[in-house]
């Protein structure tokens, strides 16, 4: 049984970001990923089955069983080396102050907000935005948060639908901007963007994308880090209120092993944390045990896409750039909502991808037709709420021997009435673009999956304290975005980030 420092389980942004500054202070650091390396390439990333659902990656050997709330009754978990930085559209938002901050219509009467600030954070997220070079435009969007250190790389150039979207928001009097995204379009010693048409849900086969894999997963391993892909985490031993060992099983070999740390870093994601935890039953030894699985929350996702006129994107480039936060705290005409969500563009889809949501010749027929489209995605903050829940059903087993996962997931009345106002608002700006017609798609994936060990100051309503430590084991912390109390309206991955290197440095000055 090898022994370590510090084991971190996980390889996305709250596995390797927390590692970071772990491998920096000189410490023995062992990171497990349930997932392999992504091989780089024209024909793995380009082709056909490059999207991630279609791909190797989507993990189905421990499969979801939704019957409330997926796009299908099971759905696989994202499972890779970088996680699902891999296969992200590389969109890197900060929370806006007030996220972080309590509020009774999206928490209820009992809201207790964050128990860190947006000020705990800054100097993390300048760390992150370095880290990740990430590129983009500010001082224009009305919600931006304070930046203490600008971004490392300029928004690169509007593609000419881009335009056209830009300049339609400008006319109703909005403040569209350039999306923060981790793509390298300046660095000339490594392979810059050539703003192909797949990236979103695609690996990189280039390597321009400031994925983990790519930019930092490789620098930790330079340092000394030790990683075990392939690897499934079957259960967490405890001994005396400290986690004492790690039980895993290799996916390749089979075989069983097991490994000791002095601290342990769980950051499997939002499923897959939670799932390990009521694998382990380490829920009996929190307060707040109760809340572990639960307030699942996701995000409220709509595609406005605009049908337009002939060929939508004439250039065939990579267009998701702009974003429109106008309406995030609100909208004039209707006051009782303080808080609606964000636009984002969206890239006209490949037809891999409509074929794989649409099967059999539906699929086929309409899928010559996304030429046509291109379109705003809608976000909006669900409601955290307790009955949205991830749950194990112990009387049915995966191979590995871990418990079923069950997940039931609904929109409350509110997240449904906020996204029925930013539909609304989209479909202005798209037909003053020149759509001529309008398609709504909702997404029901996990892909922004947060909140289902959150942290909090109320010991018996939070599962985490305020250093995202466990509750009741010393030496256990959380840092992928299953800590999030509320989802905010905007992708969570800078967020995971910049969390993750604010426990990682807390734990190095515990050693």
């Amino acid at each position: 049984m090898n022994s370590y420092d510090v084991i971190v389980i996980g390889s996305g942004f709250g596995g390797s970001m927390a590692a970071k500054p772990l491998v920096d202070a000189g410490l023995k650091v062992l990171m497990l990923e349930r997932g392999d390396w992504v091989t780089r390439s024209a024909e793995e990333n380009w082709g056909p089955s490059g999207s991630i659902e279609l791909s190797p990656f989507y993990d189905k050997s421990s499969l979801l069983h939704v019957p409330v709330g997926g796009n299908k009754p099971t759905m696989g978990l994202y499972s890779c080396v970088g996680g699902p930085s891999v296969f992200y559209g590389g969109v890197s938002f900060r929370f806006r102050e007030a996220d972080f901050e309590k509020n009774e219509q999206i928490e209820g009467k009992d809201a207790q907000g964050w128990p860190i600030t947006y000020n705990d954070l800054e100097r993390y997220y300048s760390k992150a935005e370095s880290i990740l070079n990430i590129s983009g435009e500010t001082g224009i969007d009305p919600t931006e948060p304070r930046h203490s250190a600008p971004l490392p790389q300029k928004a690169s150039p509007l593609a000419n639908i881009s335009q056209r979207v830009k300049s339609s928001a400008q006319k109703l009097g909005l403040h569209p901007f350039q999306m923060p995204l981790a793509i390298n379009y300046e660095d000339t010693s490594r392979q810059t963007c050539l703003s192909c048409k797949t990236c979103d849900t695609f690996a990189c086969a280039v390597g321009a994308k400031n994925d983990l894999a790519t930019t930092v997963i490789p620098r930790l391993l330079a340092k000394g880090m030790k990683l075990q892909p392939n690897m499934v985490v079957t259960k967490l031993n405890t001994r005396n209120g400290q986690i004492i060992s790690v039980d895993c099983i290799s996916k390749t070999t089979k075989q069983q092993h097991s490994f000791k740390a002095d601290k342990f870093i769980l950051a499997a994601g939002s499923l897959g944390t939670p799932h390990i935890l009521l694998s382990s039953g380490l829920q009996k030894f929190n307060p707040g045990g109760h809340v572990v699985g639960r307030y699942l929350m996701r995000h409220l996702n709509t595609i406005i896409f605009g049908i337009f006129p002939g060929i939508a994107d004439k250039q065939g480039r990579f267009h998701k750039q702009l974003a429109i936060l106008d309406y995030y705290f609100g909208h004039p005409n209707v006051p009782e909502f303080n808080k609606l969500g964000s636009l984002q563009q969206m890239p006209t889809p490949p037809g891999s991808v409509v074929e794989n949501e649409l099967k059999g010749v539906l699929g086929k027929m309409l899928s010559p037709a996304v030429k046509l489209l291109s379109g705003l995605l809608a976000i909006v903050e669900d409601q955290p709420q307790y009955k949205n829940s991830l749950t194990i059903d112990p009387a049915f087993s995966d191979e590995f021997g871990l418990p079923r996962i069950v997940i039931n997931h609904s929109y409350s009345e509110r997240d449904k009435a906020a996204m029925k106002i930013l539909t609304g608002e989209a479909k202005k700006i798209m037909k003053g673009a020149g759509a001529l017609i309008h398609y709504t798609h909702g997404i029901r994936t996990f892909s922004h999956a947060v909140g289902t060990v959150r942290m909090g100051s109320n010991e018996k309503t939070s599962a985490l304290n305020e250093s995202c430590r466990f509750r009741g084991l010393d030496n256990l912390y959380i840092t992928d975005g299953s800590v999030m109390p509320t989802s905010a309206a905007l992708n969570p991955s800078l967020t995971i980030a910049a969390n993750a290197l604010r426990v990682g440095e807390l734990i190095t000055k515990l050693n």
